[in-house]
């Protein structure tokens, strides 16, 4: 509630900057009232110990940086006329002919930078990649709420296809949103996805059935979410410069909630505030047009089109937007799907293990162009990648080869 004496949002909204900006902060994203607020000392003393952890990370970081320059950059025109962000990395090692194209779609809330660790091990391995800006996104023009919809996101996709990958064949790499890009792709045109895509990789997404996502905050605070985001979002977006104020002034609670949402074990800190700029720079027009979709997305039926297609199927076990049942549920209709669980991941498992997701995303590639002639062979496989093991064991390695050289 505001302040006594002053009257509730609405048409005639008071503008009080300081209440304004504390209730940016306070209801944003209806996390408040999950519980947030309450925790606010378990969570600081949590993302303490993980920046700690984080900067040791960061240590073996480098310079990496996350901006690319692509080989191409250009505008695609959606079917309603929004302008659509896209850019093209062209192989590195050989010419990439007869290799299949890759195109990468991201999630909700995120941009194309959320690849960044894919694109250049894609480009490095030789692959032709394509990324875009889901509309709303990053550098995408947003269009009329009406036009908020999967199936609208499913026929952008297929408009990006048409203009930069017009022949050849197709593998399509989907991150939560961008997954269901590609199941309404499918439910739509069903026939070119049988006949041009070779491979298709489901990463942290859902087929449907999401009404019952708790966020990792109860049943209840899952409720509280899902009803209050929609309109607290919607009656702070014409109060975009107020909220960015009040984030930045409480980034400590912020970041708990990047970190809660989105990772499963410490990342780099640099790849958490990479995380925290592409979520929290969504503007709120966008988030509140969206995030009601979700509870409607049912595409299961799409998910046949897939039969005969190479298919990936990869998810963390600590995802609490996409819980590993909702892969489960993809690997069921698409029979041969591989289905690969990574321990202690959580939503955003390509910034958080770009490794192990680089990994599974080339033994994909290479089984896609083995059988783009054929339909490919019935294997379905689950395993569990340890990748805290696999960190342990890697530097080892490096303290015995710094002993020896000592």
């Amino acid at each position: 509630m505001p302040p006594r004496g002053v009257p509730e949002l609405g048409n005639n909204a008071w503008d009080g900057g300081d209440w304004v900006s504390r209730s940016a902060v306070g209801v944003g994203l209806g996390m408040a009232a999950a519980g947030i607020t309450a925790a606010a000392g378990l969570a600081a003393d949590r993302l303490s110990r993980d920046r700690r952890t984080a900067v040791a990370l960061d240590e073996n970081l480098g310079e990496r940086r996350f901006k690319e320059t692509p080989d191409t950059e250009l505008t695609v025109r959606a079917t309603d006329g929004v302008e659509l962000h896209v850019e093209i990395d062209e192989p590195r090692e050989g010419s990439g002919a007869g290799r299949p194209t890759v195109l990468l779609s991201h999630g909700y809330c995120l941009n194309l930078t959320s690849w960044v660790f894919q694109r250049r091990a894609l480009r490095a391995a030789g692959y032709r990649v394509v990324l875009w800006d889901q509309r709303g996104h990053g550098r995408s023009g947003m269009g009329e709420k009406e036009s908020i919809s999967i199936d609208q996101l499913g026929q952008d996709l297929y408009r990006v296809i048409e203009a930069v990958v017009p022949t050849g064949p197709i593998v399509l790499v989907g991150h939560s949103m961008g997954g269901m890009s590609m199941m309404a792709l499918a439910l739509e045109y069903e026939e070119f996805v049988r006949s041009r895509v070779v491979g298709a990789a489901f990463v942290a997404t859902s087929p449907g059935d999401l009404s019952g996502v708790s966020y990792g905050f109860g049943p209840l605070g899952g409720k509280l979410i899902r009803r209050l985001t929609p309109l607290t979002s919607s009656l702070l977006a014409p109060r975009q410069k107020l909220v960015d104020t009040g984030l930045r002034q409480t980034r400590d609670l912020v970041d708990f909630v990047v970190n809660h949402l989105s990772f499963g074990s410490p990342v780099p800190l640099s790849v958490a505030q990479l995380a925290t700029d592409m979520i929290f720079g969504t503007r709120m027009e966008v988030i509140a047009a969206f995030f009601p979709v979700f509870d409607e997305h049912d595409k299961r039926d799409a998910l046949r089109a897939f039969d005969g297609v190479e298919t990936l199927v990869i998810s963390g076990t600590a995802d609490r937007l996409t819980p590993p049942e909702h892969s489960e549920s993809i690997v069921r209709f698409i029979p041969g799907a591989e289905h690969i669980l990574v321990l202690d991941a959580g939503h955003l498992i390509m910034l958080e293990h770009p490794d192990v997701v680089n990994e599974h995303l080339l033994d994909l590639l290479v089984r896609a162009g083995r059988v783009h002639s054929g339909p490919a062979p019935r294997r379905v496989r689950q395993e569990v990648s340890d990748v805290a093991a696999r960190r342990a064991a890697r530097r080892a390695r490096r303290r015995e080869r710094r002993d020896a050289t000592a």
